[in-house]
Parts: C-alpha cells; structure tokens; sequence
C-alpha cells in the first residue's frame, strides 16, 4: 500500500481525533470488564494504539510512565522474532522485567490487527494484575531477586492464530493466588484490543489506508518538528541535578541517582551516569522503562499540552550504564521499579529549571506510598484477600501558583485509590479517617500542596506490607521554597506500643490494629514572606 505525500489538514485532524478517541474506547473496554478493583477502581493499566511500525497513533489516559512504552515492546520483540512473528488472531503476553522494564505484576498484551490481509497496527494494553504468584501476595518488599517475585513471561503467544492456548492459560491460573481473576483481567485486556481492532478498521474502511497513512505521517512530522522548535529555545549547555531513595528495602544505605542533561542545538540528552549500581533489594528497572519515565520528564516541560504520537520524543536520548538501577540485569529484584523513576522525573524539572523558570515546579511528594493488607475474610467464608492500594501527596508549588493538594504521584497519572465504600465492602477493614493532612506542604512564596492522611482499622488479624519513599529527602523546594514535610506511619496493635516504619513486608497484624499513613507535602517555590 502506497500513500500521497500529504493529507487534507481538516482530515488529518479529524483522525489524528480518532487515533485518541478508538485509544478512549479501548481504555474504557477494558476497566469495564477487569475483574480485580486494581484496575476497575484504581485503573492501572493503560492503552495504545500503534501503526504497523510499533509507532504510536493514539494512546489513553492512563499511567503516565507507559507513555511510548508499549511501543518499545512491540519494536523489541520484532527485532528479535522479525514483524511476521506478529499472525492475525495473535495475543502475545509479555511482563519480563528487563524487556518491558517493569515489574512483573503488569501484563503487556500486543494484538496484531489485520485489516484486507495486511498487518496494519497493533492494540495494546498494559494492566496490575493482583497477583502473579510472588513469595508474598501482590507484590513482596523484601524480594533479593526476580524469582522471588512471580511467574516470568518473555513474549508468548496465549492465543495463536485466533485459537486460545488452554496449556499456558491453565499453567496462569495455577500459579496464582487469585486464578480465575487472573484470566479474567487477560480477557478483559483481549477485550480492550477487539475494540481496538474494530474502531481502527472501521476508520480504515471510512478514509481507506492511503489517506489515514498520510495524515499519521503529517501527525508525526508535527509533533517532531514542534518539538525541534522547543528544544531549540534551551540554551546549549549540560545541566545537572542529583538525588537519592531512602534505601532498597533490604538495607538503610541510599541509592543514588545522577543525572546530566545535555541540550545541543534540537536535540536533548538525558544521561544517568554516576547512578547507583542495581541494589540487592527491589528498587531496579529495565531499561525500556527508564526511558518511558525520562519521556515523562520530557513531556512535563515540552509540548505538555500535546498528545503523544509517533513523532514524539525523536529529539530525546536517553542513557543508562548497564547493570545500575535504571539498566538492570538478571536477577535483580524490580518490584519497586517505580520509586528511582520518579524521583529521576522530579530531578529532570530541577536540572532545567534554571532556563525553563515558566515550566519548572518543586518537588512533589514523590512515590506510590503503597499499603497492602492481606488475610482471610470472615464474612465471605474465609477467603482470601489482598489489597493494594496507592496514596495520593502534595504536589510542588510554581511561580504563579500554590501546589496541588492530594493528588496521585507523577508516575501514575489517572490512577485512582478505591472509593471508601468500595473498600469497606470487598474488605474486613474500616477507613475511618481520611483528609487533608494541613499545613505538610513546603512554605514559600507559594506553598506546596498538601499530603493525605487515611487511617485503616482491622476489624480481623491480617498481614500489612509498606513501601514508603522519601522519608530521608522530602520534597525540596525551589528558588528559596521550603521543603514539604516528609512522610509518616503509625501502627497501632492493641496491648503495644506505637510503632512508625516505611517499609515492612507481610507484619502480621492483630485484630482492632489501627494503621494511620499520613503522606508528604510538595516542596514551596520562592522565599516565604518574612524570610531574609
């Protein structure tokens, strides 16, 4: 199929729109058929409608570190198996921790769509699966290599050719604590690439391939050429910041992150040299997901208010060495991949906020703040449960504004903690309080915004696992601004003495223990009145 050099700008973005709105469906289709509220409440998961090159035409609201990761997933696996591995009728799995780069409760499904005989795209998804059949349920804190943490799949193909794979399903089902939910959040996600596959040849089949292949590449070559144009106003030069996590999980030592962003004419850099070497514990990544997150950062601070396509991120280099936190190899533990890259997205605003004043914020509150309990429910015979569950922090001020209270970190975007009566029901646990926690975020001459406070009361006994990040470095400040205030937890078993941790795994809890979590604020931005 051959396509004219250009498209009639109304038509392009009329599908340039309809690349969005089939993502939308797709995204839509697969919250309303998951099984497990991670995904139906939390929505963790996130979509992609690719081109025939692995390229992105539209993608959804969704997690915003997959953004062009779904894409990579596709183009590496048909680097290595060749584009005719991709059959019509194909669902091909994927949760390799250094192929798709993050840990292996998210399931990457790839559906080649087929339209008139020829492949002409791809439906994506990635989704939180509950439970892979880790050590522990969900996902352990304490994990020393990726074996401790599920089942490991490099790219398979579930269903070939149209026919389901009954062997490999049954051998899924049987290797998690939650089987029947697994393979209906599969299904669910096969669901969402059907939508994908209809909308896409139904536009297909409206404006014919030529027409829709020539206003992709009009939507590409827009998107880079802005981006060129952007990038062009930051003056050459190496810009540098640095930080570090509290710890790995399984140690008190720091784990360092560097950063030097090199900006030369159009082009851009992002070099993490001088980074921690992988930890024993579980706070590494794949590379693919390191450059998902430094596409973040880009996208934060150049041409935020456009969506992504395939024309993005051709100006961005991203570089990791080999065998550090960001590039990690077999059998670093990844489960807590989450908590270098958001703090490397908050290190790439402060690097450049020298020259992007107008676009550069302070910190905010920094990670997932993740609080799983599992046990056994009584009032449903006794079955097991395990929740999962993110917190949401403040945000960092800017030059014009306040920072925002309670919102979900960066790297989660649209995720969203459960609905207290949705949490009360599927679980033997009361919220009993949850709000603003005051005066957290960081003074300044606009203040940071707020963390939460959420307090769980066990009605049984049940087991509680904490990642908590940011406890030793909360979120700074900039151009004078204070610092937010730094996270808190309070466990209270009845007959002991309070205790405070931020991370633990699988503490076994008694009856009528109350957990209060209490998140950071976002650092302040300018001096604070009064302040010399």
């Amino acid at each position: 199929m051959t396509s004219p050099q250009s498209a009639n700008p109304i038509t392009t973005e009329i599908i340039r729109n309809a690349f969005n709105a089939i993502a939308e469906d797709m995204n839509a289709s697969l919250i309303r058929s998951a099984y497990t509220p991670i995904i139906y409440e939390g929505k963790d998961c996130a979509v992609g409608l690719l081109d025939e090159n692995g390229d992105v035409l539209g993608q959804s609201l969704g997690l915003p570190l997959f953004l062009g990761n779904l894409s990579l997933c596709v183009q590496i696996i048909a680097d290595t198996n060749g584009w005719d591995y991709f059959e019509e009728g194909d669902v091909v799995l994927l949760n390799d921790s250094y192929i798709a780069g993050t840990h292996l409760n998210d399931i990457t499904i790839i559906m080649p769509i087929f339209w008139q005989g020829e492949r002409v795209g791809f439906a994506t998804s990635r989704a939180h699966w509950l439970d892979v059949g880790a050590k522990d349920p969900g996902s352990p804190t304490d994990a020393s290599e990726i074996y401790q943490e599920g089942m490991r799949w490099a790219p398979t193909k579930v269903y070939r050719n149209g026919v389901a794979q009954e062997d490999i399903l049954n051998f899924m089902k049987n290797n998690s604590r939650f089987g029947d939910a697994l393979l209906g959040d599969l299904h669910a996600q096969i669901a969402a690439g059907h939508t994908g596959t209809a909308r896409y040849g139904a536009l297909l089949d409206r404006f014919g391939h030529d027409v829709v292949t020539a206003a992709r590449d009009d939507i590409f070559r827009q998107s880079e050429e802005m981006e060129r144009i952007s990038i062009q106003q930051i003056p050459d030069g190496d810009y540098e910041a640095e930080g570090s996590l509290d710890n790995d999980g399984l140690s008190d030592d720091p784990v360092a992150v560097q950063l030097k962003i090199t900006v030369q004419g159009d082009k851009m850099t992002m070099d993490l040299a001088g980074s921690s070497d992988q930890t024993v514990g579980g706070v590494n990544c794949g590379f693919t997901q390191t450059i998902s997150a430094a596409r973040v950062a880009f996208k934060l601070l150049i041409n935020p208010e456009r969506s992504v396509d395939g024309g993005t991120f051709k100006t961005l280099d991203v570089k990791a060495p080999v065998g550090s936190i960001f590039y990690a190899q077999e059998p670093a533990a990844c489960s807590w991949y989450f908590s270098s890259l958001g703090l490397l997205i908050d290190l790439v605003v402060k690097a450049l906020a020298p020259v992007m004043p107008e676009r550069a914020a302070a910190a905010h509150y920094g990670d997932s703040m993740v609080v799983i309990f599992s046990g056994q429910d009584s009032r449903n015979d006794d079955e097991f449960y395990v929740s999962i569950e993110a917190n949401t922090g403040g945000w960092g001020a800017w030059n014009g504004s306040d920072g925002q209270d309670c919102l979900i970190n960066n790297v989660n975007g649209s995720f969203r903690d459960y609905p207290i009566e949705v949490y009360e029901h599927r679980y033997p646990i009361r919220i009993m309080r949850y709000g603003i926690r005051d005066d957290s975020g960081g003074k300044g001459q606009f203040n940071g915004g707020n963390g939460s406070i959420r307090e769980y009361h066990l009605t049984e006994e049940a087991n509680l696992s904490l990642w908590f990040e940011r406890s030793k470095t909360p979120a700074w400040g900039l151009n004078g601004g204070l610092p937010g205030q730094a996270p808190q937890i309070e466990i209270e078993q009845p007959g002991q003495p309070s205790e405070s941790m931020f991370k633990v795994n699988a503490k076994s809890l008694a009856e009528n223990t109350i957990v209060r979590v209490a998140t950071g604020g976002g650092g302040g931005f300018g001096k604070p009145v009064g302040a010399n």
